[in-house]
């Protein structure tokens, strides 16, 4: 009787293995942008939160996000890459960007983040 071999050869390990090696890079590549969007959002958040129901001038909610940023530490976006606008009684505040990411060798990964929130 013949005895065959069982399991997954080197090459079926290599086409497993890269794949998803290539996916968790990406994401620990990722990691530290996603974050700094959860610190702009949170920012943002924390600003709506503070200011609704109350009236506010559209200098006072650059000024209160720009020390946010600064204690969050935000470097990617500034204050006057802010878009706020007045609706009605209230503002909208929106915050648009893009970030790269070097991947490998002269491949990016390119992300674009955007957040609004209505201060009324």
């Amino acid at each position: 009787m013949r005895h065959h071999e069982r399991g997954v050869t080197f090459l079926g390990w290599m086409v497993i293995l890269i794949p998803v090696g290539m996916v968790l890079y990406a994401g620990l590549r990722l990691t530290p942008i996603y974050l700094e969007y959860m610190k702009i959002a949170r920012t943002l958040e924390q600003v709506r939160d503070e200011y609704s129901g109350e009236a506010v001038e559209g200098r006072a909610l650059r000024s209160a996000i720009e020390r946010r940023f600064d204690i969050e530490d935000v470097r990617i976006i500034k204050r006057d890459d802010l878009k706020i606008t007045k609706q009605g009684t209230g503002y909208t505040v929106e915050a648009t960007y893009y970030d790269t990411v070097p991947f490998i060798a002269n491949v990016s990964l390119l992300v674009d983040f955007s957040k609004v929130v209505t201060i009324e």
